[in-house]
């Protein structure tokens, strides 16, 4: 007999709450996968996943506190335009590796390696 999945039931109560704050504050994903790996004693990626896809509650906290996040991170970044001592590039990598900002895109112009099929149209005479 297969042991019974984990649901929300194994979180404490104002487990939103806590998650959110911590979003508020800058948190990242990791952060939150820690939190609840201390209030459980455990916590996989698998099952991360598997709550973004199957807990409504859980994904959209999730969403929320990636945007309260994110928030958090370009006030940083507003706040200290004019001061010298803020790492603009630390704060940018950060951007750019949590989330996804890019200088550009990279457009595949080509097939993808594909073959390409030539039609030769033959000439009226």
């Amino acid at each position: 007999m297969p042991r019974p999945k984990k649901d929300l039931s194994i979180l404490p109560d104002g487990w939103q709450k806590e998650i959110l704050q911590l979003y508020y504050e800058g948190a990242s994903d990791v952060e939150i996968k820690g939190l609840i790996w201390d209030w459980h004693g455990s916590f996989s990626d698998d099952l991360w996943d598997r709550w973004l896809k199957e807990e409504d509650q859980f994904s959209g906290t999730i969403k929320k506190g990636r945007q309260l996040s994110a928030c958090w991170w370009e006030e940083i970044g507003r706040k200290n335009l004019q001061s010298k001592d803020f790492s603009y590039t630390g704060w940018y990598m950060n951007m750019r590796n949590r989330f996804g900002w890019a200088d550009k895109k990279e457009i595949d112009h080509t097939t993808g390696g594909k073959p390409i099929t030539i039609h030769v149209i033959p000439d009226e005479e």
